[in-house]
């Protein structure tokens, strides 16, 4: 029970990685609040994490590129758990597309989920942690964040942003006894990949080195690492969970 008497905020914790890493975090101890956009996902996998784990989790839905509203949910969550010690920003979303034809609204939603809804989360815990001296901060990123890919201007440049913020905040807050990292998957079995063909799929394979795709419990188990006092001397990285796509 490495987390046992910890508070973590997942947030695009309604299905996927995030899912995978509320219950990794719930499964050590940890009493989770399960951020997702759509209030029905964040109850489902709050009441899954309930019946496993015995009352670890609340559901919470917010707009994460809403600053005021998340400001809000995280003064209620500080409230309703009474502190916070890990925030895990992972959700995001994808607007696909080649660059010249990509849309300034494509561009702009996709930064402001993946970007800015970090920034947000961000401030509504930083000043509780820096109080505290202590918390653990991860950003879930992308190989394509650190690689590019075609078709994908927005979601690259919004997860090669989010590399640099976490080396930015790592910086500011290490003096306060608090870590950030990011974490980068590469090709993971998710929502995201099942709407690939199975052709680009098999292409996708030929360039992984251990010949699949990755699954969400691959990353919840690089970030309850990064989470827990084991990492307390690792900050400012970005760790690729990618079967060594981009080594």
């Amino acid at each position: 029970m490495k987390f046992a008497n910890q508070v973590a905020i997942i947030t695009g914790a309604g299905r996927g990685i995030g899912r995978a890493i509320a219950l990794k975090l719930a499964s050590e101890g940890a009493r989770v609040a399960v951020v997702s956009r759509t209030e029905k996902n964040s109850v489902q996998v709050a009441e899954e994490i309930n019946a496993r784990f015995a009352g670890l989790a609340r559901p919470y839905s917010v707009d994460v590129a809403d600053h005021a509203a998340v400001q809000e949910l995280c003064a209620k969550i500080t409230a309703d758990f009474t502190r916070v010690d890990i925030l895990v920003n992972n959700a995001g979303i994808t607007r696909d597309g080649l660059s010249m034809r990509m849309s300034v609204e494509d561009w702009d939603a996709v930064l402001a989920t993946n970007l800015r809804g970090a920034f947000n989360f961000y401030q509504g815990v930083a000043r509780g942690m820096m109080k505290q001296r202590s918390g653990r901060i991860i950003n879930i990123a992308s190989v394509a964040g650190l690689m590019g890919n075609a078709g994908q201007a927005n979601y690259a440049a919004s997860k090669a942003g989010l590399i640099a913020f976490t080396k930015v905040i790592a910086r500011e807050l290490a003096t306060r006894g608090i870590t950030a990292n990011a974490v980068a998957p590469g090709f993971i079995t998710t929502d995201m990949t099942d709407v690939l063909s199975q052709e680009i799929k098999d292409g996708v394979v030929k360039q992984i080195p251990v010949q699949r795709f990755g699954e969400p419990d691959d990353i919840a188990s690089a970030v309850a690492f990064l989470a827990s006092a084991e990492a307390r001397y690792i900050t400012g990285q970005c760790l690729p969970v990618d079967g060594g796509l981009v080594m």
